[in-house]
């Protein structure tokens, strides 16, 4: 009977416990809604109102502008291999950290494989004596270890097919991000029409920046201007710029001289500057045989040295093995070891005087060199006017557009592109850049944020933990250090750490109580009862505490007496 009181006792207490949990779970599931209902909620996407001569953000009707094509790659006789552009495509929100909803792109779909779409414009793009301005979104979702991402504005021509559209059809500009093994960057490569020749060369900017490699979007802009001037940006920050004259190679200008092709360097010609003097004999006294080191006569020998001691002498620590065969394995020696006598002199054995520099060395000889009185210089061809020189004054004046496409090889797929601006108003990409890329990548920065692994926290010593932080951790690793100290010292125990101590004896008088109650009664207390038994409990740490600090003091107090009755005595006997 006793027994079931007791344990109604022990249950009553819990309950207790139990509502004060529960308390605790509601303020903090209260803390995480809030939390929670306070995040921003992702924007819904608003076509623009912006114009320009080509605009795509990928709506319902962007199949009546982009055709993909299926072509094959043209052969350009570096390899055998013929392939074709097999890849698909598709318009979709993205998979990974969306920003807007509703927000789609054109998106590679497969993995290893040559991919190629293309739209034309409604009219020709014809930038001269304005500014052109390229401006589009790239979202890496599955990053980009190999491959391009990179567009290209396409010569406006009759033969421009869309369904045939390759890497041979011709190209006006290309740009942007490229990555392959430790090749990052963007490019700005444009092709160039010699004005004598009618012949296209390839100019590449020199010193490209780097792609932003990151499954958040990223926002790549061209700007070229009627001064032939350009400027590349990525996410709005300026990264290059500079003159399309000075930072392109080849250069946009052949040079007006050039080395006359059919001059040859005379045989006559003496393009030595010095050499060896022909005047120059050996003297007499020059002995090539004469040793580069000598015995040191002068050398005498050390008075420590020690002429009967060896170097080496047997292990004196060695012992030979318990199974060591004398007849097998031959007579057993101790290995040999440093002698250690040879460590405390200048040294042991038999001394030899030692070798020094011999000041009569001189080595080979040869002659010395003198300034050649027959050089006539570094020959070089005379120059003759560059037959095939000119001079583009405007080369940043592109020949009209017609198109643009993607044709690229990548070993990544979920390429994504959006919010595509060409046109001639800086002004017009920045509004863009704001109303698409500005809004949605603090979106897509949160959640990349949101989905990466929480560092494990560090464990906090005792003294920095606190209580409200995690009541059980705190509870535990107080007692622990307390159960450790007063293992060796329950004094130092209760000193340092007196709230524990305080503690231990309320939990003690609420026991006491709880017991006595229960076997006085013969009834299992009420909660009432027991949280005044609780508040009891309290004051009785509270003094219990308080008690102990006094014990401690005095303790100290009277320790410290000993020690110095004990100091005291030392020094009078001493005397």
């Amino acid at each position: 009977m006793r027994f079931n009181v007791v344990a109604a006792a022990l249950l009553s207490a819990a309950a207790v416990r139990a509502d004060v949990v529960d308390d605790a779970k509601d303020a903090a599931s209260s803390v995480v809604e809030s939390a929670t209902s306070s995040s921003a909620e992702r924007p819904t996407f608003t076509p623009t109102a912006l114009k320009a001569p080509f605009f795509e953000q990928f709506t319902d009707d962007w199949e009546s502008r982009w055709k993909p094509s299926h072509a094959k790659k043209a052969n350009d006789k570096s390899s055998e291999e013929e392939w074709a552009y097999v890849g698909n495509w598709a318009v979709e929100e993205p998979s990974v950290y969306p920003g807007i909803v509703g927000d789609k792109g054109l998106v590679i779909k497969d993995k290893a494989a040559h991919h190629a779409i293309s739209a034309k414009f409604p009219k020709a793009i014809d930038n001269k004596k304005k500014t052109l301005v390229v401006q589009y979104e790239v979202k890496l979702q599955d990053g980009l270890e190999c491959g391009g991402a990179y567009m290209k504005l396409l010569q406006d021509n009759k033969a421009l097919h869309q369904e045939e559209f390759s890497n041979a059809s011709p190209y006006i500009i290309m740009f942007g991000p490229d990555k392959c093994g430790s090749t990052n960057k963007v490019h700005f490569i444009f092709r160039h029409k010699n004005p004598k020749s009618g012949e296209y060369e390839e100019k590449h900017l020199t010193s490209p920046p780097m792609a932003r490699i990151t499954k958040t979007t990223s926002l790549y802009t061209l700007i070229v201007k009627p001064d032939q001037t350009y400027e590349i940006r990525v996410d709005g920050e300026s990264l290059r710029n500079g003159s399309i004259f000075d930072d392109f190679s080849p250069s946009i200008n052949p040079p007006k001289e050039i080395d006359d092709p059919k001059d040859s360097k005379p045989d006559t010609w003496v393009d030595e500057a010095r050499i060896a003097d022909p005047e120059a004999t050996k003297p007499e006294d020059w002995d090539e045989d004469a040793p580069f080191e000598i015995v040191d006569e002068e050398a005498t020998k050390p008075e420590d040295w020690l002429d009967d001691e060896p170097l080496m002498i047997p292990d004196p620590e060695a012992e030979k093995p318990e199974d060591w065969d004398d007849e097998e394995d031959g007579d057993w020696a101790a290995p040999q070891v440093s002698n250690p006598k040879c460590d405390e002199v200048s040294g042991c054995g038999k001394w030899e005087p030692p070798m020094k520099k011999n000041p009569d060395y001189k080595g080979k000889w040869t002659a010395p060199y003198i300034d050649n009185p027959a050089y006539k210089g570094v020959w070089a061809p005379r120059k003759i006017k560059n037959p095939d020189y000119f001079e583009d004054k405007t080369p940043a004046n592109f020949e009209p557009m017609g198109a643009i496409g993607f044709e690229i090889w990548t070993m990544q797929n979920n390429i994504l592109f959006d919010n595509i601006y060409i046109g001639h108003s800086i002004e017009d990409a920045e509004k863009l850049k704001q109303e698409t890329f500005d809004v949605k990548l603090p979106v897509e920065r949160s959640a990349e944020d949101a989905a990466k692994p929480k560092e494990a926290e560090k464990p906090k010593s005792p003294s920095d933990l606190v209580f409200m932080d995690d009541p059980v951790t705190y509870v535990r690793e107080k007692l622990d250090l307390f159960y450790t100290i007063a293992k060796k010292d329950p004094v130092n125990a209760v000193k340092f750490m007196p709230e524990v101590a305080g503690a231990l004896g309320g939990i003690a008088f609420l026991i006491i109580s709880l017991f006595a109650t229960v076997l006085l009664s013969g009834s299992a207390p009420s909660k009432e009862q027991v949280k005044s038994a609780a508040a009891k409990a309290k004051t009785s740490a509270s003094d219990a505490k308080d008690k102990a600090a006094e014990a401690v003091s005095s303790g100290a107090e009277k320790a410290q007496a000993e020690v110095n009755k004990r100091t005291t005595r030392s020094a009078a006997a001493s005397e």
